[in-house]
């Protein structure tokens, strides 16, 4: 009987820099979950903005993956990624401490809530690259999958628990006293990750190499692998129109179905149980179903609950609300699991930054184009009619999955490094987050971190 080499088996939660690296992600996005709920709510009841302009501080949140996506990548993969890590941390806490600040001097305004969103946009464009491209300085390859499993399991239980609390802080606070528990908590995951030990040189600069020229590595990368290709289509469609349904859920909850400020909490928060169940099962299912087909299966099962969003009504009628979401995000995170795993395995670590600042730029990228068309819909038409395009959008999703090779596939193919051959990725359960088994298949197949329902990538 072979014996299973001690990486494969030991799982990540043996290694000590990975809990602190989980730790960290715990604290940050706890404080980022209690914000989802309360910054629109400042604009929402503190400010009265309309919807349009709500969708303008939803798209200013994700401007920066427009703005300065492409170069990050570059940057990120010429500099070390922990001191990276921690800076954007201190950064997004500083940012959203001005809020409650400006609050109480009496003196906030609209134009600093989309100063804030921008900054701490920015801030997040650099984190989630260097996070992404850190991750596999930390584990082995076969640990990857339960890896990001366990960090999509944490930050499905922060959705979880943080738009309740958040709501709950909004109705005794007010919404912008409410945000210290964001500053909080991207201060408290700086502290975590400072104490990562782990050996980290600077990558070495290659003579003469130009941003530009860098840049375009990264973009042949992506567009000339059929498979990233077709998955960054169809997470750009799914991004788009999460992003409208981000612009236009606050005033919904609040204008339409007339919800107080703990209930809109509860409401997300019962919500993002979906993607709580959808984290501890993405392993199993990835297994019995394979890899190929988990991903073009996930969209189509869980995308048509999205037209119980337009179809809720006052009182109870609120729980459709939340079921639709529940069942897209399961889905959603499914997705996010096998496909951050795919794509980590399958590029040279030369190249992590710049593959993943690639696919968040175009997967990304469609996030503040969502939250304007949404907000200009809601300003227009109301906010449920903007619900409406929004669910029906979902339905298209799968479109470009199904007409790739992906729904002939069962497994997905791997290329190692910067060759060609194609090596089988073995598959573990994470239903517990430390579990790695011996699939039965092989070959193997994401988002971080807007925080939205079906936020991709």
């Amino acid at each position: 009987m072979p014996v299973r080499p001690r990486a494969a088996a030991s799982g990540p939660l043996r290694t000590r820099d990975f809990r602190l690296l989980l730790a960290g992600a715990a604290a940050g996005q706890f404080g980022a979950q209690v914000t989802l709920v309360a910054l629109p709510l400042v604009a929402v009841l503190q400010l009265n903005a309309p919807a349009f302009q709500v969708g303008l501080l939803t798209a200013a949140e994700t401007a920066a993956f427009l703005l300065v996506g492409l170069p990050a990548g570059a940057w990120v993969d010429r500099m070390r990624k922990l001191p990276l890590l921690i800076r954007a941390d201190l950064v997004r806490a500083v940012a959203m401490a001005s809020i409650p600040l400006a609050a109480v001097a009496d003196v906030l305004t609209m134009a600093q809530l989309y100063a804030v969103a921008l900054v701490t946009g920015v801030a997040t464009v650099f984190f989630d690259v260097a996070h992404q491209s850190f991750l596999p300085q930390l584990l082995p390859k076969e640990q990857l999958v339960a890896g990001n499993g366990a960090l999509e399991t944490i930050r499905s239980s922060a959705q979880v628990a943080g738009p309740g609390i958040g709501g709950g802080l909004v109705q005794w606070l007010g919404a912008p006293l409410a945000i210290v528990a964001d500053a909080i908590g991207y201060t408290v995951s700086a502290l975590l990750l400072w104490r990562i030990k782990h050996p980290e040189s600077r990558p070495p600069r290659v003579p003469g190499a130009a941003l530009r020229t860098d840049i375009a590595e990264g973009l042949r990368f992506v567009f000339g692998h059929r498979l990233l290709r077709v998955i960054a289509a169809a997470t750009a469609l799914a991004n788009l129109f999460s992003a409208m349904l981000m612009a236009t859920q606050a005033v919904f909850l609040v204008r339409v179905l007339g919800l107080p400020p703990g209930a809109v909490g509860l409401v997300l928060a019962a919500a993002a149980v979906g993607g709580l169940a959808g984290a501890l099962c993405a392993g199993a299912l990835a297994a019995r179903v394979g890899q190929a087909r988990i991903i073009w299966l996930s969209t189509l099962v869980a995308g048509p609950f999205a037209l119980l969003w337009p179809l809720s009504g006052r009182g109870a009628g609120a729980a459709l609300f939340a079921i639709g979401s529940g069942v897209v995000f399961f889905g959603a995170v499914v997705y996010n699991v096998a496909q951050v795993s795919f794509r980590q395995v399958l590029c040279p670590p030369r190249l992590l930054g710049r593959m993943n600042a690639t696919l968040r730029f175009v997967m990304w990228g469609t996030l503040p184009l969502g939250a304007l068309a949404g907000g200009a819909l809601a300003d227009a038409f109301g906010a449920r009619v903007a619900l409406t395009w929004c669910a029906v959008g979902f339905l298209v999703v799968p479109v470009p999955l199904l007409l790739s090779p992906l729904r002939r596939m069962r497994d997905l193919p791997v290329t190692a490094g910067d060759g060609d051959t194609e090596l089988p990725l073995t598959v573990p359960d994470h239903g517990r987050p430390d579990a790695a088994t011996d699939a039965d298949h092989a070959p193997a197949h994401i988002d971080g971190e807007p925080t939205g329902p079906a936020a991709r990538g």
